[in-house]
């Protein structure tokens, strides 16, 4: 099964950007539509980006369409979350999640980014 690692996460003023990383092992990368998650206190979890093991097609959440992109390197093993111009209101921590053509789901432990002046 694959493990899924987060990085990337930590301080940044509002306005400023970020790079979220998700490094994956034990199975093969390139077979998993990968997904970034964020859940802030008191809120659910909800979809950020996905991106297509298939064709790399991208999907983004209406609220940062324009301002995320996500990406993905194969031969790293690696899932990328470009975040610019970031609100307070996204502090949260940002989780990777990894979707197999088997219908199975496997997610990182998350990274905490804070956004505060």
């Amino acid at each position: 099964q694959v493990q899924l690692v987060e990085s990337g996460g930590g301080l940044v003023q509002p306005g400023g950007s970020l790079r979220l990383s998700c490094a994956a092992s034990g199975s093969p990368f390139s077979s998993y539509y990968m997904s970034w998650y964020r859940q802030a206190p008191g809120k659910e979890r909800e979809l950020v980006a996905g991106i297509s093991e298939i064709d790399g097609r991208t999907k983004y959440a209406d609220s940062v369409k324009g301002r995320f992109t996500i990406f993905r390197d194969n031969d790293k093993n690696t899932v990328y979350l470009q975040m610019n111009n970031l609100r307070p209101q996204e502090q949260a921590v940002y989780y990777c999640l990894a979707e197999s053509r088997k219908s199975n789901a496997v997610w990182g432990r998350g990274t905490q980014d804070t956004v505060s002046a």
